[in-house]
């Protein structure tokens, strides 16, 4: 079964329109995520949402608000907050091209597989990524996703196109503000020029299986090592069951069944004697 798009719609170029989809690019399936336990009780730690003096609240009572000041919030209401979305036309405009270099490696965001959307598109869509490849440029764009309006670029990438969303300007920080303190002189030229040596001795094509995530792959060792010794706490499931001392009444009867053990064979009920007949009153008599 092939994976469902994320996203389908139109790539627009002046006049040239034709259907694609988008995929995710990346995926967390591979990432180990980690739960919360107390460990004397061995059970999970759930957050509450709380407020200050007042304690737990719920949640259909928490609204959304801005600071403008110390101790003032504007708050505002999922009303508001979604009449402001954006209704996305489901097209992507291309409306400017740059050389792939011009845009700033901070600027990436996150990036989708794009395929043509049936075999009608194919031909409009080969034509395009062809010529963003000869010509080693990268398309701009707008899109709505997710009812908020997405700087985009779209580049060749194997037989298909990569989107990769855009950060916008006001969202980066100024790099000034950290790089200003930074000695401005230039480096020894001959250290410059080892360090260049060093750099071209090591310098091949980039291979991204050459590295591995370090951190997760030793993270699911250690775990398959535990999981065979005694490191291992049984947390209670109390999901759905309103209080962690609650315990669905389901599940403790089949416990109880496992904990007996399989039911004696039932013995076979004996059957019921027959009365005896009762004999003639001649039979008693003795014989003269």
């Amino acid at each position: 079964m092939p994976p469902r798009a994320y996203w389908r719609g139109h790539v627009r170029l002046a006049l040239v329109t034709f259907p694609v989809r988008l995929f995710a690019a990346v995926t967390s399936a591979d990432k180990i995520s980690l739960n919360m336990i107390h460990e004397p009780s061995g059970r999970r730690v759930h957050y509450q949402t709380v407020a200050e003096d007042v304690g737990p609240v719920d949640r259909s009572e928490i609204v959304k608000g801005y600071e403008i000041g110390k101790g003032r919030y504007v708050t505002l209401e999922d009303e508001e907050l979604d009449a402001l979305k954006l209704e996305s036309r489901h097209t992507i405009d291309l409306v400017q091209f740059v050389d792939a270099q011009e845009v700033d490696a901070i600027y990436y965001d996150r990036p989708y597989f794009v395929t043509p959307d049936g075999a009608i598109a194919e031909e409009a869509f080969s034509v395009i990524r062809d010529a963003l490849r000869e010509a080693k440029k990268v398309a701009l764009g707008q899109v709505v996703l997710s009812g908020k309006e997405r700087l985009v670029a779209l580049k060749p990438c194997g037989r298909g196109l990569l989107l990769e969303t855009l950060r916008y300007a006001q969202e980066l920080k100024e790099a000034d503000d950290y790089f200003s303190d930074i000695a401005s002189q230039k480096g020894d030229p001959d250290q410059v020029e080892m360090a260049r040596a060093l750099i071209q001795a090591k310098s091949k094509p980039f291979d991204p299986e050459r590295f591995t995530d370090r951190y997760q792959e030793g993270l699911k060792d250690l775990i398959a090592k535990k999981s065979k010794g005694k490191d291992v706490t049984d947390v209670p499931d109390d999901r759905g069951s309103g209080h962690g001392n609650v315990v669905n009444l389901m599940d403790a009867l089949k416990a109880s069944l496992g904990q007996a053990g399989p039911p004696p064979p039932e013995k076979p009920k004996p059957k019921p004697k027959a009365k005896p007949k009762a004999k003639p009153a001649a039979s008693k008599r003795k014989a003269s």
